[in-house]
Parts: structure tokens; sequence; C-alpha cells
């Protein structure tokens, strides 16, 4: 009842999970990961328990194929479970049962792993395959998404859209530096949640995303005063007090300001 994509970023420093389908915060059900260790999805009949039986296999070392078969093999249900498992480093498996609702499948190879069932035909995976394949360079986060959005493309979920989510883990990514989870984001109940799904990562590029270092501008000189100016309009006395506010914060850098955050004054000071 679900199509997702499970899958590594080139540095393989962050590992995450993609997913869509007719059903209820599909996000609550089908991913688990943890940095540094691998990620899964566990999907059709789901076999919640897979998510932390995964992980803590994953953590011994096992490799993702030997996940999948261990996991399914102790599982009497395993005829209607499907599921995708990544690990650090080397090939994803996937793994679909026979009694799964037609069109159920997968793929995998080096650091992903796709599967869906009920969906409109093979051509939902082979579509979130080549999509993945073709954008190495891309964040994972966009990286997946773009996968999933391919899928969506090619018809998807055969009984509609309702939900989609998007878990990405990186060790030290979190907000503040105090947490693994780079990226958990969910759309629970919409007619078009994959591309809503699009427009939340670019909020949360917008808030959460690091200033790029070579586009930084330093505050001095006439800067300087327009930020002054413009922050003072606001009625704030310093740059932090409005950036918190406007829950901008990550993207604070001493002695400079980062174009997005420039832009954004601009635009709240002129009443845009």
């Amino acid at each position: 009842m679900t199509f997702s994509i499970v899958g590594r970023s080139a540095d393989g420093q962050s590992i995450g999970i993609a997913v869509a389908s007719k059903f209820l915060a599909v996000g609550a059900a089908v991913p688990a990961a943890e940095a540094g260790v691998g990620a899964l999805a566990t999907q059709a009949f789901a076999n919640l328990a897979y998510r932390t039986q995964g992980l803590a296999m994953l953590r011994t070392g096992t490799a993702a194929a030997d996940v999948v078969a261990g996991l399914t093999a102790a599982d009497p249900g395993r005829a209607t479970r499907q599921l995708g498992v990544v690990g650090p480093a080397g090939d994803g498996a996937t793994y679909t049962g026979g009694e799964c609702f037609a069109w159920a499948g997968g793929v995998a190879g080096d650091g992903y792993a796709i599967q869906g069932n009920i969906l409109a035909g093979p051509a939902v995976v082979a579509e979130m395959e080549r999509a993945w394949l073709a954008a190495p360079g891309l964040p994972l986060a966009r990286r997946l998404h773009a996968a999933l959005a391919a899928g969506d493309a090619a018809g998807g979920d055969s009984r509609g859209r309702q939900s989609a989510a998007l878990f990405v883990v990186r060790r030290g990514a979190g907000y503040g530096g105090l947490s693994d989870v780079e990226v958990d984001l969910r759309v629970d109940d919409d007619p078009d949640p994959v591309t809503r799904m699009g427009g939340l990562i670019g909020l949360w590029e917008l808030y959460f995303g690091k200033p790029d270092p070579a586009t930084l501008l330093p505050l001095e000189g006439a800067l300087a005063d327009e930020v002054r100016d413009r922050l003072a309009a606001l009625g704030h006395g310093d740059l932090a007090g409005w950036a918190g506010v406007e829950n901008l914060e990550e993207r604070l850098v001493d002695g400079a300001i980062d174009p997005l955050v420039l832009a954004q004054l601009r635009a709240a000071s002129s009443g845009e």
C-alpha cells in the first residue's frame, strides 16, 4: 500500500527514507534510521517490530541482505511483508513477500533499496531508480524526494494519494548540532503529498540549512548600516534577536550575514 526508497548519501554520512502512500500518516509506520548504522522501510502489512530489530542487527555490522534474510525468516507473516534496508556501506536489499497485493516488487543497488506494493505498475519502481541514479550530486533529502516524485509521476499507489514522509539522519546534523536527525518531515493527509513534501524541503533548507561560507557577506560599512536600520524599523536591537523570532538562528554567523537571511530581513522590513 506504499512506495518507498531507502538511500545513503554519496559520502556515506547521511542515510534516510522517503515514502508515500494512500494511507494516513505513513511516516508514523514505515521509516526507521540511525546515524552511522543504517535505515529501513517496513510496509505492505508492515511489521513495525522490523524497525527496532533491523536497526539492532545493523548495529552489529550485519549486511543489509542478511538483515532482510534474518527479519523475514523469523516472521511467520513474511509472505505479506515488504522491506527495504540500507547499511552504512555496500548494497541495499529489498524483499517482497509472495502474497503482497499487485503490483508489488523492488530493486536495490549500491546505497539504495526501492520497493512498492499496490502500485500502478512496475514503471513506478523503475522510474524511482532512474531518478535516484541520475542525481548523485544532490543533497540526500532532495535526491530521495526526486526518486519519490518520479514514482508518483509514474502512477504511484494505484489507490490514490494521502501521505508522505522524509526522514534523514547524520551524526550531529540535527538542530543546534545536538541530535542526529537531519530532516524529519511529514505530510499526513493531503491530496498531493509528494508535491507538498517538496515545498516543505524548501522551507527546511531555508530555516535549518547551513550557510555557504563562500556566499557570506561581511557585516561592515554600508551593509552593516542597512542591517542595523532595518532591524530598528522592525523593533529589534540586534540580528540575533530578530533571527530567533523568525526561526533563522541556524543561519547566523559571527561578523557576517547569510544572503538568505539578508533577503528575509529586507522582505520583512519592506512589508513584502
